[in-house]
């Protein structure tokens, strides 16, 4: 008779060794749970949860810092000087990355000021205004030890209070709502890579707009810091007594609402014919007092402007403005608006002379934003039709005259508080004004759009109601289901 085979014990040691670590590692889960959730429950005890988990998600680089960083051929060292502990330090450490691999004459290095003070100390020598109390946060660029400008971190996030819901005193979140390293990145890296400066001369003495006017919404400071962006001072300029400064990249002649003197308009073509770049803008405040003789130096330039204001009824947000949305195809500085408008306020119509015979060597002036079919001049209403508002105008090197400038340039627009500190903002109005700028001073490199990164916030709200429903979820329900899971197993392996 065939002996019975021996049974094995039901629990080997291996087994055994394997549902302890199984059991530890439950317990050591369900500690976890509990440990968070009193926490939670502790700091959080009378008021509803408010989480804010924001999107760093990787952006690709603009085209307009593309074209900048192909053309670059200087050494910049980039500093991180930096609390890694900063909500935004891996979106500026992944920006500045994208930077480095699209030109690697780009290097870049990160120092925790907190966590390595041997190093801080070090670049504190190198970089006196690292000194300071206040300096903290800073991407400094270095380009050759010839241009060095720190950019400070927490400027480059614009925030927006938000009242927190629930709380019984009245309380405000700071919410991040947009993100403008790549736009200060590259601005800075122009500043630190070019040789010299460039010069805008703002015309002054006929009540233009102020430049430095940061308070009045009629002011032109945040144009003057679109300038800035772009690596161009701003200067004011009075033609009495002399002539165009010969570092003047850029006449802006900004709203004048009293006529220029003949030898103010002489000095101006005389600018122009050297190969001079101007940007005129008409203001309707002017209309009362007549001509302000900007017309007629125009008009031998092939521009013709209106004596009276345009009125769009079909395309207004009020009744005194035009909204624009029909642009030239062609041309550089309105071309990347196609899918844009600008906003303008009681225009003059602005166009190509067609009287004026063109020749080999007359100014090319094209018409870059025109009104919709319905406008009408405000001095005729019954006659419908197309207006343009804005043209363009270059003109080639003349015969035996020498200009160091190159050619001509100028943009002529029937408006000028479009780009005043409150209107700037509005629809496309502050690309055009970049691009203007970029193609009158010919750095064709820049002529693409460099906007905000926006910062998108996710919030989970809870009331108290919750927040207790989840405390019991988390201290009991979730323990619960491991150990009635677990008792399941042992009373399955007993039967």
């Amino acid at each position: 008779m065939a002996a019975e085979p021996t049974s094995k014990p039901s629990f080997s040691p291996y087994r055994k060794w394997g549902i302890g670590l199984q059991v530890g590692l439950v317990l050591a889960l369900v500690f976890a749970v509990v440990v968070m959730a009193n926490y939670v429950i502790r700091n959080y005890p009378r008021r509803p949860v408010r989480l804010h988990l924001s999107t760093q998600t990787k952006f690709p680089l603009s085209a307009r810092t593309l074209k900048f960083l192909e053309t670059m051929t200087n050494q910049v060292k980039v500093t991180l000087y930096y609390d890694k502990d900063d909500l935004f330090y891996s979106t500026i450490l992944e920006l500045l990355n994208e930077y480095h691999l699209r030109n690697p004459r780009i290097t870049l290095r990160a120092v925790d000021y907190r966590l390595d003070p041997g190093t801080a100390q070090q670049l504190k020598a190198t970089y006196k205004f690292l000194a300071a109390p206040s300096a903290k946060n800073l991407v400094i660029f270095d380009c050759e030890g010839r241009g060095v400008k720190p950019v400070d971190g927490t400027a480059l996030t614009k925030y927006v209070l938000e009242q927190v819901p629930g709380a019984k005193e009245r309380e405000f979140s700071r919410i991040p709502v947009s993100f403008e390293g790549e736009r200060a990145f590259t601005a800075t890296l122009l500043a630190v890579t070019s040789p010299k400066p460039i010069k805008a001369y703002f015309l002054s003495g006929h009540g233009e707009h102020d430049y430095e006017n940061s308070e009045s919404d009629l002011g032109y400071r945040k144009f003057v810091s679109l300038l800035n962006e772009n690596y161009v001072r701003a200067e004011p300029l009075s033609l009495l007594g002399t002539n165009v400064p010969a570092d003047c990249n850029l006449l802006v002649v900004a709203g004048p609402k009293v006529a220029l003197t003949e030898t103010e308009l002489e000095k101006i073509d005389q600018y122009l014919t050297q190969g001079g770049r101007v940007l005129a803008l008409f203001n309707y405040l002017s209309l009362p007092h007549g001509p302000i003789g900007l017309e007629t130096l125009l008009a031998t330039w092939g521009v013709e402007v209106a004596t009276n204001i345009v009125e769009d009824p079909e395309r207004n947000s009020a009744k005194a403005d035009v909204i624009v949305q029909d642009f030239s195809h062609t041309h550089p500085v309105v071309n990347p608006l196609l899918n844009s408008a600008i906003q303008l306020v009681l225009p003059r119509a602005v166009g190509r002379l067609r009287s004026r015979p063109q020749g080999v060597d007359a100014p090319q002036v094209e018409e870059l934003a025109f009104s919709g079919p319905k406008a009408f001049l405000k001095s005729a209403p019954t006659e419908h039709k197309v207006f343009p508002l804005a043209v363009a105008v270059e003109k080639g090197a003349i015969k035996g005259v020498v200009t160091e400038r190159g050619n001509a340039r100028m943009i002529v627009v029937g408006d000028s508080t479009f780009l005043d500190n409150q209107l700037i903002v509005s629809g496309a109005n502050r690309d055009f004004a970049g691009y203007a700028v970029n193609w009158l001073l010919d750095r064709p490199q820049l002529l693409e759009d460099l906007g905000p990164r926006p910062v998108t916030t996710y919030r989970l709200l809870m009331t108290k109601t919750q927040l207790n429903a989840a405390k019991w979820i988390l201290l009991g329900g979730m323990p619960g289901a491991v150990l009635a899971i677990g008792g399941l197993v042992w009373l399955r392996r007993r039967t």
